[in-house]
């Protein structure tokens, strides 16, 4: 009995030491394992990635068949010229300037002196040649009282040589005349470019003299552009600084001849003589205001546009709306349903942004652009 209860008592003893050599084994592999995941290193956090939206196609545009007025016309710049303008200039060269009388915007008379050259020694030289020629003239009346005595071609000589001389004192005299330069009409003095003391260049021009009791609108038109104008079409004349004036066409420009352009011996002087070539109102379309604006002078800047087609009630697309393959022109017309047929077109005036449709399309329907 003894026996029996010692080893009993002994198994009881084991189970136990087993039991708690498990426990302590099981909090070793517990420390063990919370310690080994901190020894680990962290991992990556997952990146993130933006959502990428595919592109959209662009939906072409669509526009609504119209009912409005369309017009052609066409457009200048322009300037108020005077009817009646010329430059002022000496025919004579190296002659230095000895007054310049007027400035820019006097008011002066026909005859008024403007400009004088230092014509001091010229007048000597008169002064001699003068007496010059009355020796010549004494020299002359002795020839002809021997006229009958003398041989034919010996009295010629002499006469020859005489005229030569009196020519002489004849230009000298002018060119002294011509060293003042007057007004060749009552009007106002544009420009004046002389200085006292200065050299003059023969054909030069020192100034401008315009009357500017006639003023009118000049408009610069192209050649195509002034094949669409007629005198009597209406025009609106934009002035700078003033506003919009109503007027019409009163005068054409006129033809240009073609045989006064390029070099024709004239040194580039276009046949003028030398003299410099005036800005002609001659080679502008001239504009009638209605009302002539206070205060508006000479040289003015503006812009004339001139209505060449207008229809009231025309049926209208923009030009990017209208397609062309070849001869064929059509539109893209857009069905209550949404889907599209191509419908072919007739066309009439266009402007930089509208396209008449006169053929295959009515106000209200839609059509697509490009």
């Amino acid at each position: 009995m003894s026996m029996k209860w010692w080893m009993e008592d002994s198994l009881t003893r084991r189970k136990r030491k087993v039991v708690r050599s498990l426990g302590l084994l099981s909090i070793c592999t517990a420390l063990l394992l919370s310690t080994g995941c901190s020894l680990l290193p962290n991992e990556d956090e997952e990146e993130v990635l933006p959502v990428i939206t595919p592109p959209t196609i662009s939906k072409k545009p669509e526009y609504t068949v119209r009912s409005e007025p369309i017009q052609q016309s066409v457009n200048a710049v322009g300037k108020i010229m005077s009817q009646r303008e010329e430059p002022l200039y000496f025919t004579e060269d190296g002659l230095h300037i000895k007054n310049v009388r007027v400035k820019a915007g006097d008011k002066v008379k026909k005859g008024d002196v403007l400009l004088e050259l230092e014509v001091k020694d010229l007048e000597k030289d008169l002064r001699k040649k003068r007496l010059d020629f009355r020796q010549q003239e004494l020299t002359m009346k002795e020839t002809l009282r021997k006229k009958d005595e003398m041989d034919e071609i010996e009295f010629e000589k002499a006469s020859i040589v005489f005229e030569e001389q009196r020519q002489e004192l004849v230009d000298l005299e002018q060119k002294i005349a011509d060293g003042t330069l007057t007004a060749p009409f009552s009007g106002t003095i544009v420009s004046v470019n002389a200085q006292k003391g200065g050299t003059i260049k023969a054909y030069d021009s020192l100034g401008v003299i315009s009357d500017t009791s006639s003023l009118v609108v000049a408009a610069s038109f192209g050649k195509e552009e002034l094949q669409k104008l007629a005198i009597g079409m209406k025009a609106e004349v934009d002035i700078n600084g003033i506003g919009t004036v109503n007027g019409k066409i009163k005068a054409m420009p006129a033809p240009v001849d073609s045989s006064k352009n390029g070099n024709n011996g004239n040194n580039g002087n276009n046949g003028n003589n030398g003299a410099p070539e005036k800005d002609s109102i001659d080679k502008y379309l001239i504009v009638e205001l209605d009302k002539w604006p206070k205060d508006l002078e000479r040289g003015r800047q503006l812009s004339v546009k001139v209505v060449t087609n207008r229809k009231e009630k025309a049926t209208l697309i923009p030009i990017s709306a209208l397609r062309t393959i070849g001869s064929r022109t059509y539109v893209q017309v857009v069905e209550a349903d949404g889907s599209k047929r191509e419908v072919d077109v007739e066309v009439g005036m266009q402007t930089s942004t509208d396209i008449e449709i006169l053929k295959g399309l009515t106000p209200g329907q839609k059509v697509v652009g490009r």
